[in-house]
């Protein structure tokens, strides 16, 4: 089932592989695209994966989790961003974009959350944002869609966990306000109804959660869900499902360790999910959605180490899948 297609929308990806947002710190400062960006995600999509979400893509300039991410903050960013598109759909890959603002995990000159609490380490203590704060941030997130939409993403996921500024909403350790922004669903629905105004019905759209914080008074799957069901009837699609970023905590980490959670955010929401957790095992990929604790398995550090890592492993495990015809003599 992991080479199986599957439809969302008018949307068919080829194979349930996901290469999921991974920050690349390679932009300029002002945060546009280069050559790097084209050639990182071009390599991906030559590939074989079905979707490619690009690396979280700051919404304002101290929204940036560092000085050199990709930005959309601009129309000038816009361009750039579509020569990323451009090349992900030439091979027919489903092409996203993250949308993210860090909060108080912005090593940025002015980073800013909820409440005035740092992360930790050394991190700074961040401004507690004011409602005017809040508005901004919520226009800008609508149009950052806008902008994506015209760059000719096919998703937008919202970036609402690790610690940045939606999950610092979410979660009781970083939310401590006293207004109506204490539950910090009211805000993710606010930022959800800003993007409807730009991001196209027809397209999809997803959010990435932490399920759990690893910690007794930190989120866990029911209360991520909850939030989830909140906004699920304003048009979410897809659920990517994560763990941890908000809390300084030594994470038990396995490969697939998050799959359970993606299953259990799938019973509790009834959206499709992708799952996954150092996870390089094709075939541990393929048990995870043939048992349905997700629909879509996302590979990150292993692509990182091995871009073709879907066309060479489909054949080791006898299945049938278009080889790039410039690559034909490198088949096995």
């Amino acid at each position: 089932m992991l080479f199986d297609s599957y439809q969302i929308k008018n949307f068919t990806f080829k194979n349930r592989v996901v290469m999921p947002p991974m920050c690349m710190y390679s932009a300029d400062t002002e945060g546009y695209v280069n050559d790097f960006h084209v050639v990182h995600y071009g390599t991906r999509a030559i590939g074989g994966v079905g979707l490619i979400i690009q690396e979280a893509t700051g919404v304002t300039p101290d929204g940036r989790i560092s000085i050199h991410d990709l930005g959309i903050w601009s129309d000038t960013h816009v361009p750039g961003l579509k020569k990323i598109v451009d090349v992900i759909k030439s091979y027919g890959v489903i092409a996203g974009i993250q949308l993210n603002h860090a909060g108080r995990k912005s090593k940025t000159e002015h980073p800013m959350g909820p409440s005035a609490i740092s992360y930790g380490g050394d991190y700074q203590v961040p401004k507690e944002m004011s409602e005017q704060d809040i508005k901004d941030v919520i226009f800008a997130f609508g149009q950052a869609a806008r902008r994506a939409d015209e760059a000719g993403y096919d998703l937008l996921e919202i970036h609402g966990a690790h610690g940045y500024l939606i999950f610092e909403f979410l979660s009781p350790i970083s939310n401590q306000r006293k207004d109506k922004y204490r539950d910090g669903k009211v805000f993710l629905k606010e930022v959800v109804e800003e993007i409807n105004k730009y991001w196209p019905k027809e397209k999809i759209l997803a959010l990435r959660v932490s399920a759990y914080e690893y910690v007794k008074e930190g989120v866990t799957p029911e209360s991520i869900s909850e939030a989830i069901n909140f906004v699920k009837d304003l048009g979410l699609d897809l659920i990517d499902v994560s763990s941890g970023g908000n809390v300084l905590v030594k994470i038990p980490a396995f490969p697939g360790y998050q799959l359970d959670l993606a299953k259990r955010v799938k019973e509790l929401t009834g959206l499709p999910v992708i799952g996954g957790g150092l996870i390089s095992d094709l075939a541990l990929a393929e048990n995870a959605v043939s048992s349905k604790r997700a629909d879509f398995i996302y590979f990150g550090r292993e692509l990182l180490r091995n871009p073709y890592l879907v066309i060479n492993g489909a054949i080791d495990l006898g299945v049938e899948v278009a080889y790039p015809e410039a690559y034909i003599r490198g088949k096995k």
